[in-house]
């Protein structure tokens, strides 16, 4: 193994063990003169930089754009670089998708390009039994969990990845590829459901009753939160399945992220590819 693949295989590590989201990128196939050889891998982190070596200049540029929407997306892609004058469509006769290059060696170049993000985070704010369901069921679906909740309440709540003190999410650096249940059924609920809807999660959910939760969106709508924010809210969060105990409401919750999740990578929104 030589020395540049080495240390590709060691930052990779390291960004896994942080917590770092990356692309892999994989040279799979060349044609005519390349500097890359098949086999030869890079990572391109999430502001583009790229350490290993796929290629010159003309691969490069690719090569950083494609991981970038590639982190942004989570699917990976297989691109094809190859001379300018050979390009005259978006995708190739097999459905690669095609790069222009200026490279005067004239070679083809075809790149695998493989997101490693983080698993989705699903903050959990509240001690409601439900609450304290969705900690084990979450995490059985590798989600990486956070609570929210008051310290006083914090031991009823075992099984979390993390605890945050009250209902400041600040702490959680949520992205739009996660998502917040809100279970403090009675508990401040205001509070904490202003904090999630101030979130970028894609999913937001409260649990509670449809009169309730639109009582607490018209209260908040005079507190700075705007229609756009508050149209994001699942309520009462959860599949309709008939759901009455707390662990039935708390399947229905997943149930209904998963549907959200997966519902959106058919559009434009993210999805949560996972590390592991």
């Amino acid at each position: 193994m030589s020395k540049t693949a080495s240390n590709v295989l060691t930052l990779a590590a390291d960004l896994s063990a942080a917590g770092t989201d990356y692309c892999v990128v994989t040279v799979v196939r060349t044609a005519n003169a390349t500097s890359a050889k098949a086999g030869a891998k890079a990572l391109v982190t999430g502001d583009g930089k790229l350490h290993g070596f796929v290629g010159g200049g003309c691969v490069q540029g690719a090569v950083r754009r494609t991981a970038l929407e590639a982190l942004t997306l989570g699917k990976p892609q297989l691109i094809r670089v190859r001379p300018k004058e050979e390009v005259v469509e978006q995708l190739d006769t097999d459905g690669v998708e095609l790069h222009a290059s200026s490279c005067p060696s004239g070679g083809t170049v075809d790149l695998f390009v493989e997101p490693m993000r983080q698993a989705m985070q699903v903050v959990i704010c509240g001690a409601s039994p439900v609450a304290a369901t969705l900690i084990g069921l979450a995490r059985t679906m590798g989600y990486r969990v956070t609570v929210a909740a008051l310290t006083a309440d914090h031991e009823s709540l075992p099984g979390a990845a993390r605890y945050l003190e009250g209902f400041d999410l600040t702490e959680a650096g949520l992205r739009a590829c996660d998502a917040v249940v809100v279970a403090t059924q009675g508990k401040r609920d205001r509070e904490a459901l202003a904090a999630a809807l101030a979130t970028p999660a894609f999913y937001v959910g409260m649990v509670g009753s449809r009169r309730k939760i639109d009582k607490l969106k018209e209260q908040l709508s005079g507190k700075g939160l705007g229609p756009s924010q508050l149209t994001r809210l699942h309520g009462p969060a959860g599949l309709d399945i008939a759901a009455i105990e707390p662990e039935e409401i708390a399947l229905s919750i997943l149930g209904e992220i998963v549907a959200a999740r997966r519902n959106a990578t058919r559009g434009s929104e993210p999805d949560t590819q996972s590390l592991t």
